[in-house]
């Protein structure tokens, strides 16, 4: 697939770009799959109804699987995604292997989680070019319950906590030392506000470490719907100055809002979200042009749907003369959805990466389950996907009359 020219403007409506690795059967596939989240009522009444079948044991799994799974996910293991992964770079967009198995809260489970995302920073680099990223949720290697215990009631700690934090800590270490060892960048995913401090800690920690020699390895997450985010990141970029080190970060919009304003509500302080989307946006939008001003020491990943900040983003690279493919700057989207960004942006030049959820169908549909519940895009994003898909269907019928 051959670039588009330095002087091109970018558009996200070619849908044949978007959809060029899909062939007319898995087109419709994708058509009817977003035809159906577009009604609410029926993802509502859909989830319930799987959540139930999969309790009571109901042989469906191969209809999941060729249906949601296949659509959201790569495969049930990282050899099960290099189909995925070789798809993806056709158009020349990488892979950032997800190990999406949740609610696993025993030391056992925590190592065997700590193990497999080691997997895939091995085969991150492995296959460099294809796969540019690894990433975990430290709740995945420790327990939520400690992690909240640490932040907000430290002084309660025992000695068993301690010793517990002490392996949450090792593991977060031993992931970071090896993706340093190997070159590979790695994402700590952002968590719920009553946690985040503790995984912001254990970050910058990692970062003091591994983020020197003119290498960033370690990335933070920064959920710009938190009315605190911004400052964070300039402070910590500051630091960063301070100290010689660099700072990586994954900008995103956030995934917790209703559980973060119910509980702020029903604990009576403060919410840590934003008071209306708009300010949402115009934080996120001020941490790419900061981003942009401050390469030097800062590298970033927009993980957005959002195409005006994509196109934000590409313009101030262009007022900055920092070139398409520079490795400071990556975008990223969902598998799955926003294909009209990924495969625009990546045939355009840019550095694009898809995260791609993978794990047993079982253990990863609690992952679906949940994006689908916080996230309150999903709706206007799903009748988005579904009028690209719809156009690119209409444009294949044309072309072939």
């Amino acid at each position: 697939m051959e670039a588009a020219p330095q002087n091109q403007l970018l558009s996200f409506e070619d849908t044949s770009v978007a959809f060029a690795q899909q062939s007319d059967s898995k087109l419709q596939k994708t058509y009817l799959i977003f035809a159906m989240m577009n009604q609410n009522w029926l993802v509502k009444i859909g989830t319930f109804f799987i959540k139930f079948i999969l309790k009571i044991g109901l042989p469906v799994k191969f209809l999941i699987k060729n249906t949601l799974f296949e659509q959201f996910c790569g495969g049930e293991s990282i050899e099960t995604c290099q189909k995925t992964i070789e798809n993806l770079a056709r158009g020349n967009v990488g892979t950032i292997l997800d190990y999406s198995v949740e609610g696993e809260d025993n030391e056992n489970d925590f190592d065997k989680t700590t193990d497999e995302v080691e997997r895939t920073i091995i085969r991150a680099s492995q296959q460099a070019t294809n796969i540019p990223f690894s990433v975990f949720k430290v709740s995945g290697v420790g327990s939520v319950e400690l992690l909240e215990k640490v932040q907000e009631r430290p002084e309660m700690l025992t000695k068993e906590d301690k010793a517990a934090f002490q392996r949450i800590h090792d593991r977060v270490n031993r992931l970071c030392q090896l993706a340093a060892q190997l070159n590979v960048r790695i994402f700590l995913d952002a968590e719920e506000s009553w946690i985040q401090d503790v995984i912001d800690n254990l970050c910058y920690e990692m970062m003091k470490k591994y983020n020197v020699g003119g290498k960033t390895i370690v990335y933070n997450t920064y959920q710009l719907y938190r009315w605190a985010s911004l400052d964070n990141l300039i402070n910590a970029c500051e630091n960063a100055r301070k100290n010689g080190y660099t700072v990586g970060a994954k900008l995103v919009r956030g995934a917790y809002m209703e559980k973060e304003r119910r509980r702020a509500a029903e604990m009576e302080y403060q919410s840590p979200i934003q008071a209306t989307k708009e300010d949402t946006d115009k934080d996120f939008n001020k941490a790419v042009y900061f981003a942009v001003e401050n390469t030097d020491i800062l590298s970033i990943c927009l993980g957005t749907h959002n195409e005006d900040s994509c196109l934000l983003c590409v313009k101030l690279m262009q007022e900055k003369g920092i070139a398409k493919n520079d490795s400071c700057i990556w975008f990223a989207q969902l598998l799955g959805m926003s294909d009209n960004i990924s495969y625009n942006l990546a045939n355009a030049g840019y550095n694009v990466a898809k995260y791609v959820p993978y794990g047993p169908v079982e253990a990863v549909m609690p992952y679906l389950f949940r994006r689908a519940d916080e996230n309150t895009s999903i709706a206007g994003q799903s009748s988005r996907e579904f009028l690209l898909v719809k156009k690119e269907r209409e444009r294949r019928t044309k072309k072939a009359a």
